[in-house]
């Protein structure tokens, strides 16, 4: 079953202390609706939750399914994170190599995503701690409300939410 092991409304929600009680020491950030909105813009509060993740040693590499590197560069550079663009996740080819860049093992790691079946599913497959948060605005186009739906159905019927 895919299922996180945690879920939080939003990102910036989640404390250092919760990850060091998880023994977390690197996370892999999902862009799109977790980190910025539809419209290329950054949540309320990101740059300082970064600066304390990285205050606390834990380190963060942002990993996009994006094909734009440009989108995110700002934040990537301005904190000196490692990022991966067009990671095509679930597949494994984007994870792993953010993994390499961290220099940390599977079971280290937390990636923290807004999407059940690219960034949970991949998280689980490679035994990573994984973190749902909720999108950060609701996606306007048809085919994103249906996989919006599906997701709901899947979480009402497996999770009994």
């Amino acid at each position: 079953m895919i299922k996180p092991n945690a879920e939080f409304d939003i990102i910036t929600d989640i404390g250092v202390d919760f990850l060091k009680e998880n023994n977390i020491k690197g996370l892999i950030l999902d862009v799109d609706n977790t980190l910025i909105d539809l419209s290329r813009n950054k949540i309320d509060g990101l740059d300082d939750w970064i600066d304390s993740i990285i205050k606390s040693g834990i380190k963060i590499a942002v990993v996009s399914n994006g094909r734009k590197k440009k989108q995110i560069d700002l934040l990537t550079k301005k904190h000196g994170l490692i990022y991966v663009f067009f990671a095509l996740k679930p597949f494994k080819r984007g994870i792993k190599k953010a993994k390499k860049e961290l220099n940390l093992c599977y079971n280290e790691i937390a990636e923290i995503g807004d999407q059940i079946f690219t960034d949970v599913w991949v998280s689980n497959r490679t035994k990573m701690f994984s973190i749902l948060t909720k999108p950060v605005e609701m996606e306007k186009s048809f085919l994103q409300k249906f996989k919006r739906k599906v997701e709901d159905l899947y979480k009402a019927r497996n999770w009994g939410k």
